[in-house]
């Protein structure tokens, strides 16, 4: 089941389908659409502080891509009017980035489009069922933040058996 979540959102198949839903699919793609949400990102999110302003390298550091990939696509969103630059409130030789309100407005509907169809299908799920998954998910979610902090140190055995049990590496 793991294995099947992880495809799906790896293919991205609930953002492609808010683009094309929302007729935004000729003008935007989902790396586009990967740096509005990484611009407006709310702290919980991407683990930020409150108020963190975000810059270029911001951006390049929540996807995880190269900045200055990160740069041409804040760029595109620039052109587009999604985004501007603007001079930092805490230094002012600082350009961060923000969404303008029609870059919000973006965010906002993609967003709501995805609440939509995640709440249409806990709709068949009872007030009972809903109250008890909720907790559950966020519960389950948070072990991606524990799992490199705890170590592995408690399966150091099984680790060195699944390591004994590898083929020889030819390294050549």
């Amino acid at each position: 089941m793991m294995q099947q979540w992880r495809r799906r959102f790896r293919k991205r198949e609930l953002g492609a389908s808010a683009l094309r839903d929302l007729q935004l699919a000729d003008w935007l793609d989902l790396a586009h659409l990967d740096v509005l949400i990484a611009i407006s990102a709310p702290a919980n999110e991407f683990g930020d502080r409150e108020g963190q302003e975000t810059m270029v390298c911001t951006v390049a550091e929540r996807l995880a891509i190269d900045p200055s990939r990160a740069s041409r696509l804040v760029s595109d969103l620039i052109s587009k009017k999604l985004a501007r630059r603007t001079v930092s409130q805490q230094d002012a030789r600082r350009t961060i980035v923000e969404l303008s309100e029609n870059g919000k407005a973006v965010v906002r509907a993609v967003r709501q489009y995805k609440f939509l169809l995640m709440g249409d299908f806990l709709t068949g799920w009872s007030k009972e069922e809903r109250d008890r998954f909720l907790p559950l998910l966020d519960r389950f979610s948070s072990w991606t933040d524990e799992a490199p902090k705890m170590g592995t140190a408690q399966f150091s055995g099984e680790v060195a058996a699944l390591v004994a049990g590898l083929p020889p590496l030819d390294t050549d």
